[in-house]
């Protein structure tokens, strides 16, 4: 028996769906807006504001001594950040690395990890300061410039966001993973936001086209710290920077080294961002191994402070640049920068933003936090002017002020009602130091005063007009821009512009598959595999029972096999997908889609320069370029158009100009070759007519050289267009019985396709 409910008792029933509802929605708002998302503004989640503040509280300004990382990393999560010690460390260490951000927050000093992919020193043992960079985002944090809360424990106050002079979301880029929404943002070249900033002040209405462009920016695309080849066509990367997803497909920069006696080696001297070169080359020597990239003979790893990769190809013979297609094709050598602005705009709302409206938001924040110092500075102005106005009340009645302080009881409130001050200027005359009464303090603060007034002018009439503050913001986004200028080490852009793929994708996927010779075995039933090795006898094959050898060829692992069916379809398939021959091999109709109650005609190994006859059972036939028989897909594609209960028969090689002909009926005829129609696909035209039967076999040969056969004992016959003189005609003819010696199989003999 359970427990009873007690009204009363402390026990209080709750709907699960609400209970469940309510806190799982708490708890995806606290992911998205105080972990994974970035603001807009300053470009940085809660905890890298916080780890900066920390710093800059700490006094770790650049140029300044270093301190324990362990000491940043305690002041966050006492004060501001209550969460584990190592995420907050991590997040630490990626600010500092100069291969994660391209503009570092943080200098570090001490083992901070490296491409490979290897960890961080602990935190005890490594030190760290801020950036010049760290210094302009946090630039003007004590003059009002932005808003701040008290802490998680009511304890403190930190900055709800940075004042941010620097681009920093669009420069050094973002990822996280929120609750129902992710966001991933390239890093970019500085110099260029900047200028792009500068363009959409000087004219507001300019659009993303104005903004982007690969060629001339200002916004040219991704500026990676790790450098790469950008192969995004330009379209492309202006639809993803108007709609703010996309992505950017990068690869690995590299160069060829010739080396002694003709022999050349790949040295690739920049990888993809994020990619760990450790794994990378690890990869690339499984790919070795596996024998899937059959053009490469080994990788080495010789970098040292610089990255330095060699790639050794198999044969000096080798084309460097699809060995390298290849390795692109398989590897992360090539890597897809994926890009989502999803971003919390004006620091409240998650949104998916173009890159114009970052920029904007990003500029209007700036022309806040101008306002906001340029009226905390007015205040302090006229702070210190009302002082000022009382000591040269003071200096002008210096006897009289002199007089009140020796002779009154309470001098402060008869120098207020005697001079006209205030409270404030009475304590200051009250506090101020003897020495201070001499001529030429009266001098110096005359002039202070002189020069606070014209300061006072100046920011009243740069709160006044809206345009001398963007004035303003131009002129200061113009000084980061000079900081980071493409003739500066940082601000050099590291990512270049090039080409995607510069070869075919089927020379590529060759380049993958390893050159070997195999024998191809068909059988009467469909059955097909391959024997490593070029065997001339195949006798001693076995097959499944009921079934035999119905041909067998010659291949490579690298050729591509043409399957002709008799309903008129071709298949292409790939000599290595072939199962090997230890076994009866598998059905040709379960490797490519056949039609049920469809059979195999013929198989052959694809050469693209050369021309087929093909021709059905009732003699209708056309002339077709090989290249247009491959297939791209398992269903084939048809090719011959056949009429009612007719079958595709023959696809022979078209290596002349005459075509000899026979029937079932055994009438035999020849006729130029330039009577057949070439075509793509169709029914063809009639080759012979048949009153009985239909096609039995055909051969196209040179008229100079004659024709051949081989009868049922090997025997080869030749006769001369003047022996064939009597069966030469136009096609669409009967024929006549065949010369002396034919065959009585009604065949040619065996025909090389």
């Amino acid at each position: 028996m359970g427990k009873e409910l007690i009204p009363g008792g402390g026990i209080e029933p709750i709907n699960l769906r609400e209970a469940l509802e309510e806190r799982y929605l708490a708890y995806a708002l606290s992911t998205i807006m105080h972990r994974a998302l970035p603001d807009v503004r300053d470009g940085l989640k809660p905890v890298h504001r916080r780890i900066l503040y920390a710093m800059r509280l700490l006094r770790l300004d650049p140029g300044q001594a270093f301190k324990k990382c362990a000491r940043v990393v305690g002041d966050v999560i006492g004060k501001y950040h209550p969460h584990g010690d190592q995420a907050v460390y991590e997040a630490l260490v990626r600010l500092a690395q100069d291969f994660s951000q391209r503009y570092p927050l943080v200098d570090g000093q001490g083992n901070f990890g490296n491409i490979d992919g290897d960890n961080a020193a602990a935190q005890r043992y490594t030190e760290a300061r801020l950036t010049e960079v760290a210094r302009l985002i946090l630039d003007g944090l004590d003059e009002d410039a932005v808003d701040f809360r008290e802490t998680y424990d009511q304890a403190d106050k930190e900055p709800i966001v940075l004042p941010g002079a620097f681009p920093n979301l669009l420069a050094n880029g973002s990822a996280g993973i929120a609750v129902g929404m992710a966001t991933n943002i390239p890093p970019h070249n500085a110099y260029e936001l900047c200028q792009a900033a500068i363009k959409l002040i000087d004219n507001p209405e300019a659009t993303t086209e104005d903004l982007v462009s690969r060629d001339n920016g200002p916004i040219r695309g991704p500026d990676f710290p790790t450098g790469g080849i950008l192969v995004e066509s330009p379209q492309s990367i202006l639809e993803s920077y108007k709609t703010g997803r996309g992505g950017f497909r990068v690869r690995a920069r590299w160069h060829r080294e010739d080396l002694d006696r003709g022999a050349w080696q790949v040295v690739i001297t920049e990888i993809p961002y994020q990619v760990q070169k450790a794994k990378l080359i690890e990869k690339i020597a499984e790919l070795i191994t596996d024998k899937k990239v059959p053009l490469i003979d080994d990788v080495r790893d010789e970098s040292a402070e610089d990255v330095r990769v060699v790639i050794v190809p198999k044969s000096r013979n080798v084309e460097d640049k699809l060995m390298m297609e290849a390795l692109f094709k398989l590897s992360e050598l090539e890597s897809r920068i994926p890009l989502n602005m999803n971003v919390l705009s004006r620091g409240q709302v998650p949104n998916v933003l173009g890159v114009r409206q970052v920029l904007v938001e990003w500029l209007d924040h700036r022309r806040e936090v101008l306002v906001r110092r340029s009226q905390h500075r007015l205040d302090q102005i006229n702070a210190r002017l009302e002082l000022l106005d009382g000591f040269i009340i003071a200096y002008l009645n210096l006897d009289e002020v002199i007089r009140i302080i020796r002779e009154e009881d309470e001098p402060k409130k008869e120098l207020m009602a005697a001079f006209g001050l205030n409270e404030v200027q009475a304590d200051a005359i009250l506090n101020m130091r003897l020495r201070n009464l001499r001529k030429l303090e009266e001098m110096e603060i005359r002039k202070e005063h002189a020069a606070l007034s014209k300061e006072k002018a100046e920011i009243e009439a740069l709160l006044a007009s809206e345009k001398k503050q963007w004035k303003t913001v131009r002129w200061q986004i113009s000084e980061v821009a000079k900081d980071f200028g493409p003739e500066t080490k940082l601000g050099k852009r590291r990512t270049d512009f090039g080409e995607g793929a510069t070869h075919d994708v089927g020379d590529v996927t060759q380049a993958l598959i390893e050159r070997e010779p195999v024998t191809v075995i068909v059988s009467e039933k469909g059955w097909i595999r391959a024997l490593k090795g070029h065997i001339s006898d195949v006798s001693g094959v076995q097959f499944k029972a009921g079934d035999q050898l119905k041909l067998f060829f010659k291949a490579e692992t690298t050729d591509k096999l043409i399957i002709l069916a008799d309903n008129g379809k071709v298949f292409t398939l790939g000599a290595d997908k072939l199962p090997g021959g230890r076994s009866t091999g598998e059905p040709l109709r379960l490797m490519v889609d056949m039609d049920d109650g469809a059979d195999v005609v013929d198989v052959f190994v694809h050469h693209a320069e050369r021309k087929l006859l093909v021709a059905s059972t009732d003699g209708y036939g056309f002339v077709t370029a090989e290249v247009d028989l491959i297939a791209t897909t398992r269903k084939g594609k048809q090719v011959l158009n056949l009429g009612p209960g007719q079958k595709a028969k023959l696809m022979v090689p078209v290596e002349g100009d005459m075509v000899a002909i026979i029937g079932e009926n055994r009438k035999f005829m020849v006729f130029p070759l330039n009577q057949v129609a070439e075509m793509a696909r169709g029914k063809g035209v009639r080759l012979q007519r048949y009153k009985d039967g239909g096609l039995s076999d055909m051969r196209v040969f040179v008229a100079e050289k004659g024709l051949t056969w081989t009868d049922t004992s090997g025997r080869v016959f030749l006769r001369t267009m003047t022996d064939l003189a009597d069966w030469v005609s136009d096609r669409a003819m009967a024929g006549r019985l065949p010369p002396l010696g034919f065959p009585k199989s009604n065949t040619f003999g065996p025909r090389g396709l």
